[in-house]
């Protein structure tokens, strides 16, 4: 069910860039990067509450329900309100009607956040792992349908909301759980208090993660940030398609072991190898081929995204490792830390992608990886002080896979340039190039790191529906 998911969001991304111009693109993500700001404020982060409290009331579920719904509301009428503005920001009439629609998603969402963190609290994976996977294939189905009957910019935002919209509808299918008319601000006081450095930090993180589009949307114009945007998608993919899911996975697991350092710590080792094993020689290799890639997956129209995803792809492999580390400062209740981090990369970042704009979107790209990727390591040590474990044990555990990575890259570049000097092009080169790059990796790693391919079954298992919290811890190594 987890391959369903992840092949039907990237064949769909993939059908969505070769059907939409870059401006088409860029316009829908417009209104899509404000639209995700507020999504931020959907629960003020207190259905993480929900999964790390050791007990809860039914007062605790009810108010986080009425909250967000409440929340809900008030969002989106405030983003039919707000579009105007936002077209006049961008001096593009047509977002109005684009963020106007796609308001609707803020009150959808509002309504599926506590029944989607009571699912992950009780570890119902098969039932979040279906509901993902078919909200996707509805949303986007109905997306790519659109875009090829020449529905333009309005293809993605209305494959957004049909996502939204089955997502909710089966997470109330899924859960038997109803609010009741309780509202207690007793446990407003005490569930607020832990999200609120989680909801500080997530509107300072959207910063992180959005500021470089809304000023090369303001700036540069759509195309740019079309081209910029499906560059920069592509290096969230990891993130997207892996670390996330892990993470929902393994939270309320890391909930139940926060008294327990010595097994938290060691979980987090695996995961990290696990997540190198798979990261480390895709991001690379694909730093490696992206001329190939961009022209054979993408179409010549997207060019322009080609140095852009030949210098963010690399930094994809920090921000994985990275972000390992922020479910476990969660679960040890270390919100401030995070939130003390996250405005420290906030003031960083957003500057270096005003500064990137005078070289247009590579200058962003090169500026950003410049700035984040010294900030990722420091996060990365940050997690392992909290779980008082040295650096040096996080890159032995896979010391391996950086091996195996690096003579992978280098069959890749040989490989490249050798099918190059025989005059093939690139529909020929790309498929033997990620074969023999596959085949090298691989061998290296079942020589170097053999340990990966215990790791790949157990997560198999996990996503194919772990019920039980002895489904979900690993074993010993």
């Amino acid at each position: 069910m987890t391959g369903v998911v992840q092949l039907s969001r990237v064949v769909f991304g993939i059908a969505l860039a070769r059907l939409l111009t870059p401006s088409q693109y860029g316009l829908a993500g417009m209104a899509l990067v404000f639209s995700s700001l507020v999504l931020t404020f959907s629960d003020l982060s207190m259905g993480r509450a929900l999964v790390q409290r050791r007990h809860l009331t039914e007062a605790d579920r009810s108010t986080v329900f009425w909250m967000s719904a409440g929340l809900g509301l008030v969002l989106l009428l405030g983003g039919i309100g707000l579009s105007g503005p936002l077209a006049s920001f961008y001096h593009q009439p047509h977002v109005r009607p684009l963020f106007a629609v796609v308001s609707v998603s803020f009150l959808l969402v509002a309504l599926q956040t506590t029944q989607a963190s009571l699912l992950q609290r009780e570890m119902r994976f098969r039932a979040i792992t279906m509901r993902v996977a078919a909200a996707n294939v509805v949303g986007g189905a109905v997306g790519v349908t659109l875009a090829a009957l020449g529905a333009g910019s309005w293809a993605m935002i209305v494959g957004q909301i049909c996502v939204s919209g089955t997502s909710t509808v089966l997470l109330w299918t899924f859960s038997s759980w109803r609010p009741r008319l309780i509202f207690s601000l007793r446990s407003l006081r005490e569930l607020g208090g832990f999200g609120l450095n989680l909801f500080g930090a997530q509107t300072l993180n959207y910063l992180n993660r959005n500021a470089d589009n809304i000023l090369v949307g303001r700036f540069l114009g759509s195309g740019a940030l079309g081209a910029y945007s499906v560059a920069y998608n592509i290096m969230l993919l990891p993130l997207s398609r892996l670390i996330w899911p892990i993470q929902d996975v393994l939270y309320p697991a890391y909930s139940r072991w926060q008294d327990d350092r010595e097994r938290l710590a060691r979980t987090w080792l695996r995961v990290a190898r696990l997540t190198a094993a798979i990261v480390c020689p895709t991001m690379i290799g694909l730093s490696i081929v992206s001329g190939d890639f961009v022209r054979v997956v993408l179409g010549e129209r997207w060019l322009a995204a080609l140095p852009v995803l030949r210098v963010l792809a690399p930094v994809a492999v920090f921000q994985s490792l990275a972000l390992l580390g922020d479910r476990v400062l969660t679960a040890l209740d270390r919100t401030r830390v995070i939130l003390r981090f996250t405005a420290v990369e906030c003031a960083l970042t957003v500057p270096a992608f005003a500064v990137g704009l005078h070289w247009g979107i590579l200058g962003v790209a090169v500026c950003y990886a410049i700035v984040t990727t010294p900030l990722q390591l420091v996060y990365i040590g940050i997690a392992a002080r909290a779980l008082s474990t040295p650096l040096l044990t996080l890159v032995r555990s896979f010391s391996g896979v950086l091996e195996a990575t690096a003579l992978m890259a280098a069959a890749c570049v040989v490989t490249k340039w050798a099918l190059g000097q025989a005059g093939f092009d690139a529909l020929q080169r790309l498929p033997v190039e990620i074969l023999v790059s596959a085949l090298v990796f691989a061998g290296a790693c079942a020589v170097r790191q053999p340990e990966v391919l215990a790791e790949l079954r157990h997560v198999r298992r996990l996503h194919a529906g772990a019920q039980s919290e002895a489904d979900v811890l690993p074993a010993s190594s």
